[in-house]
């Protein structure tokens, strides 16, 4: 195990260039279980979520390389059950039981593990998955999911308690590619990692309109076909090192970005008085920290609302602005467990009810502090680059499943930050 010791103070300048998508990394990867040929994957980004990825996929008898950034799949012979130990450390990998089960026509997954940020149940994929005539039992903590005679298309809402699930629109758009007929996915999830997924399927042979859009129409082929595509960029880790800058920054530019992306992120940040400037194609933005920064209010709601994954980290940034900003996680209402540790930083925060009311201190102070979940730890991160004297984050696993060489970047652009052997753990 290790630690992120981050020495707190140094103002951020340079450049960073932002990684592939985790988020639409993880189900092209399944999606190219769907084709006998082989495929070719750009810009998947070196994080431990898509490293399980991949391993999982060599278990089922996928030929997996991998190297600088690009992963070549040949599925040609691939067999359709995973085990606990393959499938535990990540809650995505739910989403092999679409393509495992439109291909092979049965599957075997265990009900899957990951991050803890409240309650995340799978019941709207086995719902999707029978819709179009799959069988699904739950024996000894699998799901053992069964169409032996293919799967048909049907009409499905996928609308849950929290808003459209972007797995579950994944899985159901993967299984309904082969399937016989017409699917048509009513409340369908509209983030740019869906539309991702879509446009990887098209370039494999399938017949889909309306990604990015409530309603998602696939047309069902007999076969797909291989193909080279290139992930969008993270819109996450860039919104992240934005918050970084905008706490920190005299000049931070990232490259591969996508403005269109990032526009509630970048809306927020100037309303809160920072410096945000993309170049011409949107490709690239930079950002300088504002010298007398507002306090905000955020609410988030599915895309194209402000993203569940960024509110960690601007709760940070709320942390230490004046006045008093208020952060509501309509998605995950119990995802504040990061408050905690921010306040033992110092950090005056009142949580309720997925509510939480900060109030601006002059300063944070170095302390020793525990990463719960991914996106907690970034924010604990950037608490720490901002924060007088020393910060220890323990449990770094859970920031290495979605940030690649985050230490290498920061480094990068003027932090002190350093990776140790965590001897506590």
């Amino acid at each position: 195990m290790e630690k992120l010791v981050v020495h707190g103070g140094y103002t951020l300048r340079g450049a960073v260039k932002i990684a592939g998508s985790k988020n639409a990394s993880l189900p092209i990867l399944a999606a190219s279980l769907l084709t006998d040929e082989k495929v070719v994957i750009r810009h998947v980004p070196d994080v431990s979520d898509a490293n399980f990825m991949v391993q999982i996929m060599g278990q089922l008898g996928a030929s997996v390389e991998r190297s600088s950034g690009t992963v070549r799949v040949n599925a040609q012979n691939i067999h359709a059950e995973a085990t606990y130990e393959q499938v535990r450390k990540m809650r995505a990998s739910i989403c092999l039981m679409g393509p495992l089960v439109a291909r092979m026509q049965r599957c075997v997954i265990p009900l899957p593990g990951g991050c803890v940020i409240g309650d995340r149940p799978v019941d709207l994929h086995i719902r999707a998955i029978q819709a179009l005539g799959a069988s699904v039992q739950v024996e000894r903590g699998n799901l053992i999911i069964e169409a032996p005679n293919g799967l048909t298309g049907a009409v499905v809402d996928l609308r849950g308690d929290h808003g459209p699930t972007v797995l579950g629109t994944d899985n159901l758009m993967m299984a309904a590619v082969l399937a016989k007929g017409t699917t048509v996915i009513e409340s369908a999830a509209a983030e740019p990692e869906v539309v991702d997924l879509a446009n990887f399927l098209i370039k494999m042979g399938a017949k889909i309109e309306g990604a990015g859009t409530r309603r998602i129409v696939i047309e069902g082929v007999e076969k797909l076909h291989g193909c080279d595509y290139t992930v969008i960029p993270d819109r996450i880790e860039a919104g992240t090192f934005m918050v970084a800058a905008a706490m920190m920054g005299d000049g931070v530019t990232l490259f591969n970005v996508c403005r269109e992306h990032l526009e509630t992120i970048t809306e927020l940040l100037i309303k809160c008085g920072h410096s945000i400037e993309f170049n011409e194609k949107g490709t690239s933005v930079t950002i300088i920290a504002g010298k007398n920064p507002k306090p905000g209010e955020i609410k988030t709601a599915p895309y194209p609302g402000y993203p569940t994954d960024m509110q960690a980290q601007m709760t940070a940034l709320f942390a230490v602005t004046p006045g008093i900003s208020v952060v509501k996680d309509s998605i995950f209402p119990q995802r504040f467990m990061h408050c905690s540790e921010l306040k033992r930083m110092g950090a005056d925060i009142k949580v309720d009810n997925g509510t939480a009311v900060i109030s601006g201190v002059d300063k944070l102070s170095g302390a020793p502090v525990m990463a719960s979940d991914l996106r907690a730890s970034a924010a604990l991160v950037l608490a720490a680059l901002k924060a007088e004297g020393t910060t220890e984050i323990h449990r770094l696993y859970h920031i290495d499943r979605g940030y690649e060489n985050i230490c290498d970047k920061l480094l990068g652009i003027g932090a002190a930050v350093e990776r140790l052997p965590d001897v506590e753990e």
